[in-house]
Formats: C-alpha cells, sequence, structure tokens
C-alpha cells in the first residue's frame, strides 16, 4: 500500500474566481485531479495519491471550497453544485493544464459528473466513486422508496442550525460513526480520525459542508449545471467504481443511463467494499485509476 510518507507531497493555494482553495500535489506527469467527498477533505485520497504519482501522473487534490483550509464562503448559494464544478475548472487552468483526468468520491463525485457536463472541454477522462449520475439521482429521491429512506439525512440538512449543532456532539461522533460504523474494519486509523477532526473543527467548516446539502436542494431540478448545460451527455470516457456495501446509496443507481454517459467504459463492483470505497480496498482502486487514465 503506497504511502504518502514515501512521496514529496507539495502543498499551496489557488486564488479562483468564488473561493480560495487549498491543495496538495504529487508527482509529474499527465494532470490527474482528485476530488474528496463528505465530510472528508484532501486526505480522502491518502492511498492513491502517492500510487498515481508513482505511475507517472501528476496529482492535484483540493479541498474543495468549505473545507478544510479552503475558504468558506457564508452564502448557502456559494455551494450550488455549478458552482463548485467551476472551482474545478479553474484550477485545472490555474494549475497550468489545458485538461485533466479526474477522480470524484461521494460529493466530489457528483461534482465531477458536473463538471464533465458543464465544462467538457477540461474534463479528458472521468472516474466515479459511490455516487450516481446527477438524473438517476433525482429520478430516485422524487419517489417513495427505500433509498428515500436512506437520504433521510441529505432533508435533515436542511433545517437551519440544527444540524450544525447535531454534527458536533460527541467530538463529531455523527461523522465518526459513517466511518467507523461502515467502513471495513481498520480502513480508518484513530490517527486519521484525528486528521479528518482537525479539517472539521476549522472555523465555519460545519456549516459550510451542510451547505453542499442545502444548495443542492434548492435549485429546480434539472438547473444543476447552469442554463448552457442542464444534464448535457457526458462525453468523456468514464468508469464507475461502486462498493457494493454502501449503507446510504443502492447498488442500482450504480449504472448511469448510456443516453447520459454514451462513453461508459465500465461499471467495477467490489462486493466487500462499502461507500468509503478508496479506503477499504485501496489498492484496487489505485490499480483501476491507474489502468483507466493511463489509456
Amino acid at each position: 500500500m503506497a504511502a504518502l510518507a514515501d512521496i514529496e507531497l507539495r502543498d499551496g493555494y489557488a486564488d479562483l474566481s468564488g473561493a480560495r482553495i487549498h491543495y496538495v500535489e504529487a508527482g509529474d506527469g499527465p494532470m490527474v485531479v482528485l476530488v474528496h467527498g463528505f465530510p472528508e477533505f484532501w486526505y480522502s485520497w491518502r492511498h492513491q495519491i502517492p500510487a498515481l504519482a508513482r505511475a507517472g501522473f501528476r496529482v492535484v487534490a483540493p479541498d474543495m471550497r468549505g473545507y478544510n483550509l479552503s475558504s468558506k464562503p457564508p452564502n448557502v448559494s456559494a455551494y450550488e453544485p455549478r458552482r463548485l464544478a467551476g472551482d474545478l475548472s479553474e484550477l485545472i487552468a490555474e494549475r497550468g493544464a489545458s485538461r485533466a483526468c479526474v477522480a470524484g468520491h461521494d460529493w466530489g463525485g457528483a461534482v465531477a459528473w458536473v463538471a464533465a457536463m458543464a465544462h467538457p472541454e477540461v474534463v479528458e477522462r472521468l472516474a466515479i466513486l459511490n455516487v450516481p449520475h446527477p438524473r438517476r439521482m433525482l429520478k430516485t429521491l422524487s419517489r417513495p422508496g427505500k433509498q428515500l429512506a436512506r437520504s433521510w439525512y441529505m432533508f435533515f440538512f436542511q433545517l437551519p442550525w440544527l444540524p450544525e449543532e447535531a454534527v458536533r456532539v460527541g467530538e463529531w461522533w455523527f461523522f465518526r460513526h459513517g466511518f467507523e460504523h461502515d467502513a471495513r474494519p481498520g480502513a480508518f486509523t484513530p490517527a486519521d480520525i484525528e486528521r479528518y477532526r482537525e479539517a472539521w473543527s476549522q472555523p465555519g467548516a460545519a456549516t459550510a459542508t451542510i451547505n453542499y446539502y442545502r444548495a443542492s436542494m434548492r435549485r429546480r431540478p434539472g438547473r444543476h449545471t447552469g442554463a448552457d448545460a442542464e444534464l448535457r451527455p457526458v462525453q468523456a470516457p468514464t468508469l464507475v467504481i461502486w462498493g457494493e456495501r454502501d449503507r446510504h446509496l443502492g447498488g442500482e443507481l450504480a449504472e448511469p443511463d448510456r443516453a447520459d454517459v454514451p462513453n461508459l467504459e465500465r461499471v467495477v463492483r467490489l462486493p466487500d467494499a462499502s461507500h468509503w470505497v478508496q479506503h477499504d480496498e485501496p489498492d484496487r482502486v489505485s490499480a483501476l485509476l491507474i489502468d483507466f487514465f493511463k489509456r
């Protein structure tokens, strides 16, 4: 298993039009951008960063706006998916590339989907980990069923102030429980949890991360990508990696419609991995990304 300590890890800040984004970077070669989900930060990719760097890629892993060391705009509207996708597009240009391969997990995957639709010119290849295509998710949440019950927290997060208080209780028990209860034993060490706790404790971070959910559900369905790119087909070659033991997202959501992703190359289902798929099976996920991005 590759380790961060074995590579030169560079960090910096990119001043984008809507936020100041902190990132870490490693390696040289074609650019790969790794986009974390909720409630993580760049450290979500601690196993994949060194593996990809050693495989000949220049890896950029940002803290998405609102997380860890990146800026935390106060308005809910600052966290609309189209703005987050804009950050990704601008970051690729700011780091000196015209295009990049992109991998995203959870909310990072949702942003990567939107970026591939709204900014197709910058996403060369797309890898998605345990998050459905936006149209599939919208359809699922629009009708009663098991998935609607699984997604209860998305509706709880629409409330003012109470969600922030709830996630802080018991030394961030709500977030820690998601890792410790769902993931494979040992996937998150006590040292890992402490690094996450430091990120969650940054001023304004609790509200900012929850604002992702508030902003996404205040937009009219179909407007997630801006007026000129409403759920248009994803043209980038696409890989989906799906941990089948995901307690929050049903396995039926893994497969996007071919009309939405005409260049879907593969859906890889990992039966023993949870929602935290890149933590549960780090070597397997790293190998899949390296093979896909080298094509």
